[in-house]
């Protein structure tokens, strides 16, 4: 009998994966039309308010998060906005997949390398994605929800953008959150924040209309596997560019003299 057959399973070691290839991309997107009505207006008096709740580490199973940013703010888009943002999103993809018998705007989500570059990564990140970049409606959804952290991205021009918070959009209701009577079919699918060893975490559900702000750096979070239906999220991250003053460039002109 061969020795590799009486190895159990568990602790045989897996085959080696070829490592992905980086690939170089670029993203374009559809015109499309921005209803002026959409996100511009206020709220309607029958919808539920905006509520806001900060996240107590001390009250949870992460206790040694302490300081650590993360909040959760409900009711910030109507279930009906939600769908329309979806729609816009879907309306803006230029590439439908590769199936040509399939009107699919929906692509693998890739993992970043660089300016220009990403790598095909499902076991860092297994979702579908579209990228549709769209200030007007970020500027009217911010009118909604606000927030003021790094990671640093440079763009071809050498200027570096610093990204501190990701805010995660929830278009959908889970079953955790909406309930088994509610006719929601997602099944999974939180955004969890894990301790060290991934034995403590504590989990935000996804809820239509549901906003979560989180900083990026020491929070240590995943998304839960989607173990039925579909997830529906807009990711983004809040940018800042240092912009310096006058007074700033004459003070630092004063330096380099007295040096």
């Amino acid at each position: 009998m061969p020795i590799s057959d009486l190895i159990p399973a568990a602790l045989k070691p897996k085959p080696k994966r070829a490592a992905p290839k980086p690939q170089q991309t670029s993203y374009t997107s559809n015109e499309v039309p921005i209803p002026p009505d959409f996100l511009s207006v206020p709220l309607p008096a029958s919808a539920p308010t905006v509520t806001l709740q900060k996240l107590d580490w001390s009250k949870t199973v992460l206790p040694e998060n302490g300081p650590l940013y993360a909040v959760v703010l409900d009711n910030v888009l109507t279930p009906a906005e939600c769908a329309q943002l979806l729609r816009m999103a879907e309306a803006s993809a230029t590439d439908r997949g590769p199936d040509p018998d399939k009107d699919e705007p929906w692509r693998p989500a890739m993992v970043n390398m660089g300016p220009g570059w990403e790598i095909l990564e499902p076991e860092y990140r297994n979702s579908d994605r579209i990228i549709w970049d769209q200030q007007e409606v970020v500027d009217r959804l911010w009118g909604r929800s606000h927030c003021d952290g790094p990671y640093g991205e440079e763009a071809e021009d050498g200027t570096v953008f610093r990204t501190h918070y990701t805010v995660h959009l929830y278009l959908n209701d889970s079953v955790a959150e909406a309930g088994k009577d509610s006719g929601a079919d997602l099944v999974g699918g939180a955004t969890s924040f894990l301790s060290g060893d991934e034995k403590r975490k504590v989990d935000v559900d996804p809820k239509a209309g549901r906003v979560l702000i989180f900083q990026h750096s020491r929070l240590y979070h995943s998304g839960d596997d989607v173990v039925k239906g579909t997830k529906y999220t807009m990711r983004t991250d809040i940018l800042y560019e240092l912009i310096k003053t006058k007074i700033e460039d004459e003070a630092d002109g004063d330096e380099a003299a007295a040096a």
